[in-house]
């Protein structure tokens, strides 16, 4: 028993020497632990977003839209491309931008179309690449919900493999609907999505809506200055030019609910032109 006690009290022994030492050499050894750390850290940190919203006639919808992007998103910027809309709509982003530093306006002489308002946003984007490595577009007449925006962004925030380009904010998968549209729009609608998978072969199932967030390597890589349509049909567009490039999209359910402001600015002439561009890249008139 007593080698036994002996063997133990030394073995108790160096340890609290081998702890001495250690604690005196502390400085070095906590020198050491951030050299360590670069390679296991993870970037939690939200990525800066810029929110693309095309206006003409939405001075009953954006301010309050605007208060709410900015409350639920802090990392967000917003950049609102005016088409000269005769209620007001511009000055009052004038007004804001002059004490708000997160929203930008660009005033256009007219109406230029959907799809060249969302590009001359996606080209801000990309020429304030250091900025911005997330872009979204969304309506400015609250039927896109802005907390849904926030359920995109975190999806793609979420993706650090970035397995997927683009997040869409869906009706036509299971848990996404539509509200307050008449049967008319419903079909129209419908119709318009069937059409464009059957004439681009894409997957996705909603690809006329513009609630989407993009990775600005997405845009970058299907090359925005080449879509063709300035209309509705850059939605479609976009969707065949990302699905062609092997760009992986993920659609996720939104409710989406007809505005309850002002007034629609979809046509038949539109859809019209919808069905014409989506035919034309069906037999290869776009490239």
């Amino acid at each position: 028993m007593v080698p036994l006690f002996r063997c133990g009290v030394l073995i108790l022994v160096i340890r609290v020497l081998e702890a001495r030492r250690i604690w005196h050499n502390r400085t070095f050894l906590f020198a050491k632990i951030p050299r360590l750390l670069p390679s296991f850290r993870l970037d939690c940190s939200p990525q800066k977003l810029l929110v693309v919203i095309a206006t003409y006639n939405e001075i009953e919808n954006l301010p309050e839209l605007v208060e709410q992007i900015e409350s639920l998103l802090p990392v967000a910027d917003i950049l609102i491309i005016d088409d000269q809309s005769p209620d007001g709509t511009g000055n009052w982003c004038d007004e804001r931008k002059a004490a708000d530093p997160r929203l930008s306006v660009i005033h256009r002489p007219g109406k230029l179309g959907l799809g060249s308002a969302a590009i001359t946003g996606f080209k801000y984007a990309i020429s304030h690449s250091q900025e911005y490595p997330l872009v979204a577009t969304m309506d400015a007449d609250f039927s896109h919900d802005p907390q849904s925006l926030v359920e995109l962004v975190a999806f793609l925030e979420q993706d650090h493999d970035h397995e997927f380009g683009m997040a869409i904010g869906s009706r036509y998968v299971p848990g996404g609907r539509i509200e307050n549209w008449p049967w008319t729009r419903r079909l129209s609608s419908k119709a318009v999505n069937l059409w464009a998978r059957l004439c681009c072969g894409v997957p996705t199932r909603d690809n006329s809506g513009a609630f989407r967030v993009y990775r600005r390597s997405t845009l970058e890589r299907i090359g925005v200055e080449t879509i063709q349509s300035s209309s509705y049909a850059y939605l479609e567009e976009i969707i065949w030019r990302a699905n062609r490039s092997g760009i992986r999209m993920r659609e996720l359910p939104i409710v989406f609910r007809d505005r309850e402001l002002g007034h629609s600015k979809t046509s038949l002439a539109l859809g019209v032109s919808v069905f014409w561009h989506l035919l034309r890249i069906r037999l290869g008139r776009v490239r």
